[in-house]
């Protein structure tokens, strides 16, 4: 992931709708969800989650397949760690964490 990627990205969850979105079908995994759904489950009006999904997707972070009339929207796990991977690129001055979770990178 080069900068250009990521800043798109972190612009696109830098809202809190998009961000749930993008939870929601990360949660839902490979199945994906379709937009009613989405829209059921987060209790947002479809032409607002539609606007949403449409920039997460500019963004990379969710794929959208159409399957008969629906619509698949699944969150882009290699996109999502693509960003995780270029936050994390130099922690520790390049050493790999030895502790993991919350703390990860306080000790470095």
């Amino acid at each position: 992931m080069n900068e250009i990627q990521a800043i798109n990205a972190l612009s696109a969850l830098a809202h809190a709708q998009r961000l749930r979105t993008f939870r929601a079908l990360v949660v839902a995994g490979p199945a994906g969800l379709t937009p009613s759904t989405l829209a059921d489950q987060l209790q947002v009006a479809r032409n607002t989650l539609s606007f949403h999904l449409k920039e997460l997707a500019h963004a990379g972070l969710v794929t959208v397949e159409q399957q008969g009339r629906n619509l698949i929207y699944r969150a882009d796990f290699a996109q999502m760690n693509g960003l995780l991977g270029y936050l994390t690129e130099h922690c520790c001055q390049g050493a790999a964490c030895e502790i993991s979770g919350a703390d990860a990178c306080t000790a470095c």
